[in-house]
Formats: C-alpha cells, structure tokens, sequence
C-alpha cells in the first residue's frame, strides 16, 4: 500500500494534497516550520526538520513511506539535496514536484546573477529604493548594502530587529495579484527588483509589474540540483505513483 510522503511549503505540495486526499491515498505533508500559519490541509502534517540525510532515512524507514514528493521551494536545496541521499539509502522511489522557470521576454529587463551574494554584491552602488523579494532567511546577504531603502514582502511579522537598517516590511501571503503589485511598486517608487527564479504564477505578479513598469530586474537563477524525476503538476506524480510500484528499489 502507498504512504507518500511530501516534503512541502509550497502551493505546488497544497495542490497534491488536495489530489492525494481526493484519490484516498496515504501521505502525510511535511513542512520546514518556517512559517509561523501554514495552510490548512486535507491530509495528515507535520511540521520541523528531520535532521539531515540520516533523520530523513530514519522518518522514512520508520514510518513506512512508500514513496517521496519534493515539493518544497526550488531554492530550498539542502533539503533536496537531503531528500535525494535519503531516498537513495533507503531505496525509496523520489519525484520533484517543481514549477518551471520564469523566462525572460523582450520587454523584460533581466540582469542574472547566480546566487545571493552576487544579488546583494550586484547592489553596490547609490543608494536605491529596492523592492527585495528573496524571502526572510535569506535578509542578512544583503546587510553588506545598507545604503539602499528596501520594501520586504514577508509571510509572517518580524518577531526580530531586521538586518538591513532602512526596510519596510509589508505582511502578505500568496498568490500576488499583477495589478497590484503595480500599484505597490509605484507607491514605495521602487527602482529595481531582486527576487530568486521561483517559477510558478503564485509570486510572478512582481515580475510581470516590474516588466509593466520598465524596472530592472536582477534575477537570481535557480541552484543545481541532483538529477531526480520531475513533475509540473500534480497529475503527473500520480501517474508516476501508478507505475513505479510500491517496493522499495522499484
């Protein structure tokens, strides 16, 4: 019998619950606990780290899991990169649940930067209203350019002074309306964009405003990941459950 196991905290791993519970299979959801109010799911949750490759190997063989989904953030690489071990350990079939890359038009005004802190080295300079859409970990990369003004998209309050010494956070949850981004980044009189290639249309209205409004974008592309089966939609990861089979190696 299937027990499936998500690795979530994405609208993509939201969407496969629905589907998984709408098919009576067996899964459990695992958030990472970075967020203060997940959503609310039709299957069972869990929420925490599992503590790395070994915790994962030891979660998987001891509660029976059949298969494994990932479907966390296409930046969240360390557990990506843990779920591939782990599943190789245990001999246990993997799939990505991932949304595809945004690519860039010719209206867009892209600058690609491989990582954090090329984006945070990439803001050296006057000082800049900067709409930084990368997320409350990853605020400290970009301490190193405290000249700029910087508007923050948060899910959760901060409960903790902000590394960066002018931000202005704003509280909002997902998915993003287009003309309202527009309407946000002319009101804070944003002059360039930071965000990580998430992909999806959950957070594109940023990207699709900045377009709208001629802004630069400095886009940071997506890590290398270990070669894993894929999916793009949730369908797909039944189909692969329908016919990897349910043993271990399979």
């Amino acid at each position: 019998m299937i027990h499936l196991l998500i690795l979530g905290g994405t609208q993509e791993a939201s969407a496969l619950a629905k589907v998984v519970a709408d098919a009576n299979l067996r899964a459990v959801l695992s958030y990472a606990g970075r967020v203060a109010r997940p959503a609310r799911q039709p299957i069972p949750c869990r929420i925490g780290g599992f503590g790395g490759v070994e915790g994962l190997a030891s979660y998987i063989q001891t509660n029976n899991i059949t298969h494994v989904v990932d479907a966390t953030h296409p930046f969240a690489t360390q557990m990506s990169r843990n779920a591939v071990l782990a599943c190789a350990q245990t001999k246990t079939p993997l799939i990505a649940l991932t949304r595809p890359q945004w690519k860039a038009t010719e209206a867009d005004r892209w600058r690609h930067v491989p990582d954090l802190e090329a984006a945070a080295k990439a803001l050296q300079g006057p000082a800049q209203n900067v709409f930084l859409a990368v997320g409350r970990m990853h605020l400290d990369c970009f301490a190193t350019q405290p000249q700029h003004r910087y508007l923050l998209r948060l899910v959760d309050a901060p409960h903790t002074p902000l590394p960066l010494p002018n931000a202005t956070p704003v509280i909002a949850r997902g998915p993003f309306d287009r003309a309202a981004d527009r309407a946000l980044l002319q009101k804070h009189a944003i002059e360039i964009v930071v965000a990580k290639n998430a992909g999806g249309d959950g957070a594109r209205a940023k990207i699709d405003a900045a377009r709208d409004l001629g802004l630069p974008v400095l886009m940071i592309d997506r890590p290398d990941l270990p070669q894993r089966h894929q999916a793009t939609i949730p369908q797909q990861v039944l189909d692969w459950l329908a016919h990897c089979g349910t043993d271990r190696g399979v």
